[in-house]
């Protein structure tokens, strides 16, 4: 889909409209002054037969050509693909009490550790990668590195806890983002966080908070809603009810400009991350195509030129 950088320029389409207008009503003129005083028979005679489209059909050329070079001036472009030479992929993964449940076999933290092991398996080498864990607090459990030996070591050693802290869990991912070393030209790697939760916030600030913490930093968080709304954990010798927070995460995902996913099992959760690591490989970028614009508009100003010197001898 075309959009336009530079949209003010489409005021300059309002003279390009009048110039239009006013051959029109040029025509409509000529012929009722043609009428009026001249000789009709002799008229015919003296005028040479060309066809009204021929006559027309230059001036019209003239004007689509006068609209495309505007267009062209509105900077058009397409968002396309491009790859990522280098980004960091801050990981967060709940690990509150919740996530003991079995409605995902063999229950959800085991499917969780496989399937996030497996998607940084499957990362490009030069991407940063880091790990936060969230229960009652969130921590940084390994900061972005490209060691991914360190980072699945750390996955699969991740331990339950109390409580639910899913804004502190962005907080700290930001914060682990911002201990990457820039560039030689001072820039930061883009940076994305990808957070898996499995139920309903109950400790530190609120995901609206993180939210805009998030949106402010520009970087978006993809959300994973996982596990099923059948699913319950023994606390106290008493069976619990513990449903996912589809909506929480799903508004979280969407004010900072990420990707929201359901998963309700092992196998959706791994085609979610194959899903993500996909789209992590490349960023959308607009492209100019004004030079389209453009040379389709010189082609019909030198059309309009050769059709009226073929028909008429003049250029105008």
């Amino acid at each position: 889909m075309i959009r336009l950088l530079d949209p003010m320029w489409l005021l300059a389409l309002v003279p390009v409209a009048a110039l239009a207008a006013v051959y029109i009503w040029a025509q409509f003129a000529r012929k009722r002054i043609a009428v009026r005083f001249a000789n009709a028979s002799l008229l015919a005679k003296l005028v040479p037969k060309i066809p009204g489209w021929r006559r027309h059909l230059p001036a019209g050329l003239l004007v689509i050509a006068l609209a495309l070079l505007v267009g062209g001036m509105t900077k058009p472009a397409v968002d396309v693909e491009e790859p990522q030479e280098r980004a960091t992929i801050i990981l967060a993964i709940d690990v509150s009490l919740s996530m003991m449940a079995t409605d995902v076999e063999p229950n959800r933290i085991d499917a969780a550790k496989a399937a996030a092991a497996d998607f940084v398996a499957e990362l490009p080498e030069q991407y940063n990668v880091g790990l936060v864990s969230f229960a009652g607090f969130a921590s940084v459990v390994v900061p972005p590195t490209k060691n991914r030996a360190e980072v699945t070591s750390a996955i699969n050693g991740l331990t339950l806890a109390e409580a639910t802290a899913t804004g502190d869990a962005v907080f700290a991912s930001l914060q682990a983002v911002q201990q990457v070393m820039p560039d030689a030209t001072g820039q930061l790697a883009p940076a994305r966080i990808l957070l898996l939760s499995d139920g309903y916030r109950t400790a530190g600030r609120t995901v609206e908070e993180a939210g805009e913490a998030a949106a402010a930093a520009e970087i978006p968080v993809s959300t994973v809603a996982f596990g099923t709304d059948e699913g319950v954990i023994e606390l106290d010798q008493e069976l619990v009810s513990v449903p996912v927070d589809r909506e929480a995460l799903a508004g979280l995902a969407d004010v900072t400009g990420g990707d929201y996913y359901e998963a309700f099992s092992a196998e959706e959760l791994r085609a979610v991350y194959e899903d993500m690591g996909s789209s992590l490989g490349y960023r959308t970028i607009a492209e100019d195509v004004s030079q389209w614009f453009v040379g389709t508009a010189m082609i019909l100003l030198f059309t309009a030129a050769g059709l009226s010197l073929a028909w008429t001898s003049r250029l105008t």
